[in-house]
């Protein structure tokens, strides 16, 4: 899929900042949406149904925090990649539990803020990964306990519930699944699956490993399925 087929969303209230996104993402020859307003936003998401959202935290009417976790409940998929001016990290913990599959601090710089983007695309439209990027074979139906996971719908089925998956915690179960059995550290499944130029901690994968246990049933006291390894890192049994 070239770049021109491909859409981006911007919601940014900063004028400035909207234009210097608005200027980068034309100049990769990619279509652009944006707005200014989180009151506003999800309407225009569900509109224009774009391939990739570029959301900011602070946003007048609404945060992107609500955004992100109303769209994720709504059942949309879309990769979501927030912008925030903040940096501690319980702030981006917060991002990615509401939805987000990825952020970027302000101030940012263009290669990372790109990179980011190819890697969501990638990941989301199922294009060729790049060198040094290779993520898992395709996985399109796993059954993990009580759950069926369908990976091509990004769904969870859980006792007569289907729960949305957001593409970051698809691609994890991919890649857990195609080494079931075997132990994965923290590092290699961060560099699998966030990318080799991932710069956070890896309390963002245990935050997502989280996630995907709540979705599949398995968040107990002594999870059966997706197992810690202390000191390394997890396995699906």
């Amino acid at each position: 899929m070239s770049n021109s087929e491909i859409t981006i969303f911007v919601v940014e209230d900063d004028a400035s900042i909207r234009f210097g996104l608005e200027e980068v993402i034309r100049a990769e020859g990619y279509g652009l949406l944006s707005c200014e307003r989180g009151d506003v936003a999800i309407e225009e998401i569900a509109k224009a149904l774009p391939d990739l959202i570029l959301l900011d935290v602070m946003l007048p009417g609404k945060s992107g925090y609500d955004i992100a976790q109303e769209l994720r409940k709504d059942g949309c998929r879309i990769p979501i990649l927030m912008l925030t001016a903040k940096g501690q990290e319980m702030d981006k913990v917060i991002g990615l539990n509401s939805g987000a599959d990825d952020y970027v601090t302000k101030p940012f710089g263009v290669v990372e803020l790109l990179a980011r983007i190819r890697a969501l695309l990638r990941r989301s439209q199922g294009w060729d990964p790049a060198p040094g990027e290779e993520t898992s074979e395709e996985v399109t139906k796993l059954e993990i306990g009580n759950a069926v996971v369908d990976a091509q719908n990004y769904e969870v089925e859980l006792d007569g519930e289907m729960i949305s998956l957001t593409p970051r915690e698809m691609e994890l179960l991919r890649f857990l699944a195609a080494n079931r059995g075997n132990v994965l550290s923290r590092d290699r499944l961060l560099e699998e699956v966030w990318g080799v130029k991932y710069f956070g901690t890896t309390r963002t994968l245990d935050q997502c490993i989280a996630q995907v246990r709540k979705k599949i049933g398995d968040h107990g006291r002594d999870p059966e399925f997706l197992v810690t390894v202390h000191g390394v890192g997890y396995k699906l049994v």
